[in-house]
């Protein structure tokens, strides 16, 4: 994710705190694999992380080497622990940002933008140095975007720098058209009322550049257009090719086959930093509790599958690459996935994704079975008296491939780059006012950027949670195989892929 892009949809489910109320006599019942999965162990794992890092340019980021030695250590550390780990490859688009983008006005007047506050580059933008006039698109459509429809373009000037507001469909559409009318360049300013620049994916490379500005700066010059004409200059330096990258999975060797639980969490940071809460946090974890498990013994009923996912920071590629390739009967023969990506938040919240859609933010008809693995989680953390809130199913991370075929999904979250509450600051503890994670998606975040008591809650929640499911799916899906599971479908394109608007 962009580090601006999606603040404001955070904040709209997340200030109601829950705490289930315990009886005084009741106590939690232990759980033997949170006793085994220790955070020193898991923090030995993060340390091998960051040397990785260190090591490959301060990055484990798909396509760079870094993420290449990341799934040659969890592959490793796997084969010790008595796996045998498939290696999942697959192609995708690598993107990059060579330097700094520019962006001007260079009439009637001078003046330059600052990229992070003025404006950003949409991931996927081509390279080029573009100087023209530039043309509001259907400027009427204040409030609900423009450029979605071919005939907002009419009589647009070839050549012309493209002025559009965001809203109303994908940010790619948008730029489809543009292209298709002849423009040079594509600026998508944001919408009334929201703050910052435009951070978002294309999804796909493009020729041309395209970046996001502000309202304030996108609604000027609109005017100046409308007022007699402004010239712009638009510069991007991009680079795209086809890289390939790997999923790690692995499967316990006890456990009915037919009816399967998947762990996953992202094995890939982002290319400005090591990205040791997110994800080496979820990995981390994983590994340890893969490295444990089998203590269990015949506790473990059903197959734990083990699945470190590639480029989710380029769009949640790896676990999307991963569920398209499974036959019907293989999807029919996972009971559910629970998703760890970034559990050790340093201004933590303890979040559970809202399967039963109590808030009212999902996306998508939460699949059958959601709502059940939320109350799990939320049950472990209320029996030890401690508090959680619900974090939408929004598209954000890698449980989204198996929601969208109707595969029941949970997981724990601590928080990226939306404000912690006054509320959550007097529930929690942290810094009211400051986000979940400051170095969310940057360089600092490093072996430091962790708040070590939070994690270990996470991490004593995400093992109870998982031994209980590898006991038992009943409350899920009734401990048997679906015969048959429909796709859900969503009622627009989603509004978020992985950690980039796409709208």
């Amino acid at each position: 994710m962009r580090k601006a892009a999606l603040a404001a949809l955070l904040g709209l489910s997340l200030a109601t705190t829950t705490v289930a109320a315990v009886p005084a006599q009741a106590k939690p019942t232990p759980s033997q694999l949170a006793k085994l999965v220790k955070l020193k162990n898991v923090r030995h794992h993060q340390k091998n992380l960051q040397k990785i890092a260190d090591a490959n340019g301060g990055n484990r980021a798909a396509g760079q080497p870094g993420s290449e030695i990341t799934v040659k250590y969890i592959a490793d550390q796997l084969k010790r622990a008595g796996y045998k780990p498939t290696i999942q490859e697959f192609s995708f688009d690598f993107w990059q940002e060579l330097s700094e983008p520019v962006f001007e006005q260079t009439a009637p007047e001078q003046n330059a933008f600052a990229p992070g506050e003025d404006f950003a580059t949409m991931q996927y933008s081509g390279a080029g140095d573009v100087t023209a006039a530039a043309t509001p698109v259907d400027s009427g459509a204040t409030g609900v975007g423009s450029g979605c429809e071919a005939d907002d373009f009419a009589g647009f000037p070839a050549g012309n720098i493209a002025l559009i507001q965001r809203g109303g469909c994908t940010f790619a559409l948008k730029t489809d058209h543009a292209v298709a009318a002849g423009a040079s360049a594509v600026a998508i300013y944001q919408l009334p009322g929201q703050p910052g620049p435009v951070a978002g994916t294309l999804a796909a490379p493009y020729g041309v550049p395209v970046i996001g500005p502000t309202n304030a700066v996108g609604t000027d010059l609109v005017r100046q257009a409308q007022d007699g004409g402004v010239t712009l200059r638009i510069k991007t330096d991009t680079f795209t090719e086809e890289r390939r990258a790997s999923n790690v999975i692995a499967d316990t060797r006890r456990g009915k086959k037919d009816n399967v639980v998947v762990l996953g969490a992202h094995l890939d940071s982002v290319a400005e930093g090591a990205g040791i809460n997110d994800n080496g946090s979820g990995i981390a974890a994983l590994l340890e509790m893969a490295k444990q498990i089998h203590k269990l013994g015949p506790k473990v009923r059903n197959t734990v599958r083990f699945a470190f996912w590639n480029a989710e920071e380029e769009g949640l590629i790896g676990s999307q690459y991963y569920v398209d390739s499974l036959s019907e009967a293989e999807r029919n023969k996972i009971a559910l996935n629970l998703n760890f990506d970034m559990i050790g938040s340093p201004n933590f919240v303890r979040f559970v994704y809202d399967g039963d859609n109590s808030e009212g933010q999902n996306p998508i008809e939460s699949p059958a079975g959601s709502g059940a693995i939320e109350k799990a989680f939320t049950d472990h953390f209320a029996s030890r008296g401690l508090a959680s809130d619900p974090t939408p199913f929004n598209g954000r991370s890698d449980y989204n491939a198996f929601i969208n075929v109707g595969i029941p999904a949970g997981g724990l979250f601590t928080g990226a780059e939306g404000i912690k509450t006054p509320e959550q600051a007097a529930t929690y503890g942290g810094t009211a006012g400051v986000a979940y994670d400051p170095c969310y998606h940057a360089a600092c975040d490093d072996l430091d950027n962790v708040d070590l008591k939070g994690f270990d809650q996470m991490i004593d929640a995400a093992a109870a949670v998982t031994q209980k499911f590898a006991y038992s799916t009943l409350t899920v899906n009734g401990n048997e195989l679906v015969r048959q599971r429909a796709q859900l479908k969503l009622q627009a394109a989603p509004s978020v892929i992985g950690h980039h608007a796409t709208r």
